[in-house]
């Protein structure tokens, strides 16, 4: 493909280079390679139960560390919440009695935003209710992103999710002066909004909790944008001639997590969150996830500095290494089993398969034999191989987004996190612009070929600790609701 000096302009100001956007464009003409999942992983087979002593031990393991650990809650905040909306928007359009939006209004008083409504408009229409919640007129949520979205009532005033966040913070990642580091990726039209609400609630939750709150934001860079193609893999074009880029999915903001300079990341979606009667849970095994990575992460260091001074137990190496991984090491030699240990680690909260959609855990053979356990996306599967999909109909657990990572090694230096990423994981997927058909791309997924090549561990976590909000109805369950 050979682009015309105004489109190399235009990659430079955007700050990608030729180079990359030649990748992407044979990536549209090649695709990408379906990943072989050798089978699905399960309780004793790539996933961990703690059971009570063990969930308990690595809880005080986390607290009693804090003393010389820097936690920060990261939070990819999502952009507007429109998909959460889809189908009010749908009703606000073609107003139907048999629209699953004509129900939800019946019920709009359970909602933790109806006080808002009534205030607004005390007896409003179907229609005019759903303009009401929809549009600037009203709450204008149909345009705002989901952590200003009011999701759970209390008597002394209803949370937005952003809210429930700043309180999850409170009470597992605080530092031992009670200091909570929280980091939201948002959208740049949406930071002005979501810094305001900060400013305007923190004061509160720090006097109730005792805590303060260092709050930090980012966007997603430019550069991770990825460049859009017609049907025919030809850059597609705007009206101006000028090239068409669109955001690239999660994974682009590996370079956000990378910045951050804390001890261990607690990586949690923005719309996973309940209310304050079902939080304990939360708090036990995020602590837990915590003790037990942290756990790891001082036996791999212990591992690193012997095999730096020429003195280490290879056996004891092997033994941890594949009870703790499942990975066999004991054909590998000094540097090899340094380069293994000496990456970033990541310990992944999975949930009982209940038909939630979203990725899950799998061993997967990569093209040199070496099996590894992957968080998965249905997309990266070839359903139509039978063996395939037969593990998948085997699969026990899910991923519910529920991470915590180290990002540092022995040295206490951030790792390049670009360099564990497995680049042949990302996805295209069909779009349109102006009525015309485009393809897109996607980078690999945070939590999925991104960390490819972490050290990885799965821990079961029960499923009250996933419950996210996709759909406004999702606010009816009876985990949203107060008692």
């Amino acid at each position: 493909m050979t682009f015309t000096e105004k489109d190399l302009q235009q990659l430079k100001q955007i700050g990608i280079s030729e180079s990359d956007v030649q990748r992407q464009i044979e990536n549209f003409k090649n695709g990408f390679p379906f990943v072989q999942l050798e089978h699905a992983a399960t309780i004793g087979d790539g996933i961990v139960k703690l059971e009570s002593d063990n969930l308990a031990k690595y809880q005080a393991y986390y607290d009693n560390s804090l003393d010389k650990t820097i936690p920060i809650k990261f939070v990819p905040a999502s952009g507007a919440a429109s998909r959460m909306f889809k189908e009010l928007f749908a009703f606000n359009e073609n107003p139907t009695d048999n629209s699953p939006m004509s129900k939800m209004l019946e019920s709009v008083g359970n909602f933790a935003f109806s006080d808002d409504l009534k205030r607004l408009n005390p007896t409003p229409s179907k229609q005019e209710l759903a303009d009401l919640i929809l549009n600037e007129a009203g709450l204008n949520y149909g345009h705002l992103p989901k952590g200003l979205i009011k999701f759970h009532y209390y008597k002394d005033g209803s949370r937005t999710a952003l809210e429930e966040h700043l309180v999850e913070g409170a009470h597992y990642s605080r530092d031992s002066e009670n200091v909570v580091r929280i980091h939201f990726t948002v959208s740049p039209e949406h930071l002005d909004p979501i810094k305001n609400l900060v400013d305007a609630k923190k004061g509160g939750y720090e006097s109730a909790f005792g805590v303060n709150y260092e709050i930090s934001y980012s966007t997603q860079a430019r550069s991770t944008n990825t460049i859009a193609v017609d049907l025919e893999n030809t850059p597609f074009r705007e009206p101006d001639g000028s090239l068409l880029f669109r955001p690239a999915g999660h994974g682009a903001i590996l370079k956000n997590l990378g910045a951050l300079d804390g001890d261990i990341i607690f990586v949690k979606n923005i719309d996973n969150v309940v209310p304050d009667r079902l939080k304990n849970t939360t708090y036990q095994y995020k602590k837990a996830l915590g003790g037990y990575l942290l756990w790891l992460q001082s036996q791999v260091f212990d591992f690193i500095s012997g095999i730096e001074k020429g003195n280490f137990n290879k056996v004891e190496i092997d033994e941890f290494l594949k009870t703790q991984y499942g990975i066999d090491s004991t054909s590998m030699n000094r540097e090899s089993i340094l380069s293994l240990l000496d990456r970033p680690m990541r310990v992944c909260g999975m949930v009982k398969n209940e038909g939630e959609p979203g990725g899950g855990p799998f061993w997967v053979r990569d093209e040199n034999g070496t099996s590894s356990l992957q968080i998965i996306e249905t997309s990266q599967i070839d359903l139509s191989e039978p063996s395939q999909a037969a593990i998948v109909k085997d699969a026990t657990h899910f991923n519910p987004v529920d991470l915590v990572c180290t990002l540092k090694n022995h040295q206490g230096e951030r790792f390049d996190l670009t360099k564990y990423v497995d680049p042949q994981t990302g996805f295209i997927s069909a779009k349109s612009k102006d009525g015309k058909d485009l393809k897109a791309q996607e980078l690999p997924g945070l939590w999925n070929g991104s960390m490819a090549d972490w050290l990885t561990v799965f821990v079961e976590v029960p499923v009250i600790t996933f419950n996210p909000v996709k759909t406004v109805n999702d606010l009816l369950r009876p985990e949203h609701q107060p008692e």
